[in-house]
Order: C-alpha cells, then sequence, then structure tokens
C-alpha cells in the first residue's frame, strides 16, 4: 500500500481488553466494508506500520512506545488494497460513445 491507494476496510472490529484504549485515542472509527483512500503510512519507529486515511481525522496524541505525539494510525491488516479493472474515464468514454449512436443509421444498416 502506498499513499493515494484505495482501500476497503476488511476487519472494524475491537478486542473487549482493547475497548477503553482504543475509544481514548481514536475519536473517528473506522466501518467494516467502507472503501477508504491512504493518505499516509506511518512506520511508528519500526514498531508496527499504520495507515492515515483521507476520509478520517483523529487527533494527535502522545504515544509512550513510541514517545512523540502524532494522529493514531490504524492497522495495516484491517484494511485490503483495492484494484481496478478500468480507470473510471475510460468507462464513461466507452458509455459515451454508446449513447451517442444514431438510430436512424443502425436501421439503415440494418435494411442493407
Amino acid at each position: 500500500m502506498k499513499p493515494g491507494d484505495k482501500v476497503i476496510c476488511i476487519n472494524d472490529k475491537i478486542d473487549l481488553d482493547k475497548n477503553e484504549e482504543i475509544r481514548r485515542d481514536f475519536e473517528i472509527w473506522i466501518t467494516k466494508d467502507k472503501e477508504y483512500t491512504v493518505r499516509e503510512i506511518l512506520d511508528n519507529n519500526g514498531i508496527v506500520p499504520g495507515l492515515l486515511l483521507d476520509e478520517v481525522h483523529n487527533f494527535p496524541k502522545f504515544f509512550k512506545l513510541i514517545n512523540r505525539f502524532q494522529e493514531p494510525a490504524f492497522a495495516m491488516w484491517r484494511f485490503r488494497k483495492l484494484n481496478y479493472n478500468t480507470k473510471p474515464a475510460e468507462a464513461l468514454s466507452e458509455t459515451e460513445e454508446l449513447v451517442e449512436v444514431d438510430a436512424g443509421e443502425l436501421l439503415k444498416v440494418k435494411e442493407k
């Protein structure tokens, strides 16, 4: 994954023993099956990488483990990268071509 990638949340569950900590650190939580855009990947001093998302912004907190203030990041394993087969612009141009076909011209071709 890299910044700009579209991802889908595959796991938004919070373990009961982590619930209090998560609710304290994250004002906004993610939702399963919702699409997000990767804003940044934080390496967290090499401990565990985490994702920041364009659609979710939380206030920075002090994390003792990494000894600094930063926006809490979501675990990468909670997401799967989306791979689109066609670009939206290509799909749109194909639709426009189909819409622009003149029905009268089709009848002339069919009569021949």
